[in-house]
């Protein structure tokens, strides 16, 4: 690992590792992505530009950064370059697939594998399905189908086909290992390792990082990544148009997509308070920069009815850049966290220099893409309520494909019984308003009414239909909509109420 020399910490420069050496950069736009200084600045072609928009995966690479415990563990997590703004690298570890081959030329195992199995026609897609396969490699040993299938969730191939990838994932644990970085991330076991290579690039990185916020700046554009929660708090109050960033899963379209100037950008990723995850007693507390893989792990330990939501949100790389208070501030009315958080009784909490507010979460929405957020204010926190035992919980997502797509419409209902009588039900809904709504008319023709009264269900879909009223686009017409969401309240009522009846195709197939 290379050595850092006293007071670099005062310049103005984005550091980071890239196999295991150090990396300085100035004079660099703050909206360089990573993709764009890979093949531009450092000839690394081998990572790809395909949609331009985190979707393709062909421009996947591995980050790493030592854990929010401290010692020498590590997190190694594929994301995609073509988004990602090089400024948050600063203090991080990158591998790109050009990094596997081994310093004798020998092909790193998931590479061998992809080759032993034939698993690359045009080749255009191999890198990234092979550094996701490389992510997998250090984050699971032995994984099964439904892991190999997450894991290559983001990455697509036109030509070869996945029977012979997935046969390679499968392959990789059968070959040789490696040594030091290169190698497995679990033992046979399963147990998590660190070998001594690891150990010095966790201690390398814990040298990089700053104490307090990194200030980069280049011909106009300036890129502000505070540690604390005052620090982002006094910036917010000082830069109220800037652009707040976390995982760039948004914002980098508009870098890619619409060669937008962003101006002074503030990164929310280096505040380790806003990062954090607290279980307490009646609410899971998550902090607005908590990435999407942390915070949907944390809601499937205690909503485990809810694992399918999060698994079809976006992919392993955006799930690993994105963060839940992101798509939540983002205000779409597409966004598939907003419905579920909604119909659990979640509540934000905003901060604006040293004042907090809270809100309901269904408050905070109050028009197409604005929300209730004042000037110098930002998410700090969502207050998730535990999970109450006898609660009836599902989520139902409609789109065009399974895996990372764009919801046409997306419901989740919450409700509670005595007997047949209902004591409370929310319901959030997705895609079929402006905004993320709350089913408020549905709620009062459910609530106190026999659940098991097929009547009951009738009232309540009637009332559905005059809730929103949804547009026509690309995705859905209205009408298809409105009739969704009513069959969604009925599938939701046969699942609680017919147990025995087969809702999904998989329960239908298996008959």
């Amino acid at each position: 690992m290379s050595d850092l020399r006293a007071g670099d910490d005062q310049l103005s420069e984005i550091r980071f590792l890239l196999d295991g050496d150090l990396v300085r950069v100035r004079d660099v736009s703050p909206q360089t992505t990573v993709l764009e200084f890979l093949r531009e600045h450092l000839g690394r072609t081998g990572t790809k530009e395909g949609c331009a928009e985190g979707d393709c995966g062909a421009c996947t690479v591995v980050v790493v950064r030592c854990t929010a415990e401290g010692g020498d563990a590590l997190t190694w997590s594929a994301v995609n370059a073509c988004i990602r703004p090089l400024p948050t690298l600063d203090g991080a570890a990158l591998f790109t697939v050009e990094s596997l081959k081994d310093a004798d030329g020998a092909l790193h195992p998931v590479q061998a594998a992809m080759v032993e199995c034939h698993a690359s026609q045009c080749g255009f897609c191999t890198p990234g399905f092979v550094m996701s396969l490389f992510a997998l490699y250090k984050n699971a040993r032995a994984p099964t189908r439904a892991i190999i299938d997450d894991a290559l969730s983001g990455n697509l191939c036109r030509c070869t086909g996945y029977r012979p990838i997935i046969d390679a994932a499968r392959r990789v644990d059968a070959l040789p290992e490696p040594t030091g970085w290169r190698a497995p991330g679990l033992d046979a076991s399963g147990e998590r390792v660190i070998n001594d290579e690891e150990r010095a690039m966790a201690a390398t990185l814990r040298t990089l990082e700053r104490e307090r916020t990194f200030d980069y700046a280049h011909a106009g554009q300036r890129y502000l990544a505070p540690t604390t929660l005052d620090e982002l708090s006094s910036l917010r109050l000082a830069h109220p148009d800037a652009q707040l960033v976390a995982g760039a899963t948004d914002v980098g379209l508009w870098i890619t997509k619409q060669h937008r100037e962003l101006g002074t950008l503030i990164y929310t990723g280096n505040v380790r308070d806003l990062c954090r995850i607290e279980k307490r007693a009646d609410e899971l507390r998550v902090g607005a920069a908590a990435t999407l893989t942390h915070a949907c792990a944390a809601l499937n330990a205690e909503y485990p009815e809810l694992a399918e939501v999060w698994a079809r949100f976006g992919s392993v790389p955006i799930r690993n850049a994105g963060t839940l208070g992101g798509n939540v501030a983002n205000g779409s009315p597409i966004g598939d966290s907003m419905p579920v958080l909604i119909a659990l009784g979640t509540r934000v909490v905003l901060r604006r220099g040293d004042a907090q507010r809270e809100l309901a979460l269904e408050d905070f929405y109050l028009d197409y893409r604005k929300t209730a957020l004042a000037s110098g204010e930002f998410v700090e926190a969502l207050r998730v309520p535990r999970a109450v035992g006898g609660s009836h919980i599902r989520a139902y997502k409609v789109c065009k494909r399974f895996d990372q797509d764009i919801s046409a419409v997306f419901a989740c209902f919450n409700l509670r019984r005595s007997g047949a009588r209902i004591d409370s039900v929310r319901i959030g809904c997705g895609g079929v308003a402006a905004t993320p709504r709350r089913a408020f008319g549905c709620e009062r023709a459910l609530n106190g009414r026999d659940w098991d009264d097929e009547a009951t269900i009738g009232a309540a879909q009637a009332a559905l239909d005059l809730e929103f009223e949804p547009l026509s686009d690309m995705r859905a017409s209205a009408r298809y909509r409105r009739e969704a969401l009513r069959n969604l309240l009925r599938r939701f009522w046969l699942e609680t109420t017919e147990p025995s009846s087969a809702t999904r195709v998989l329960e239908y197939a298996a008959r």
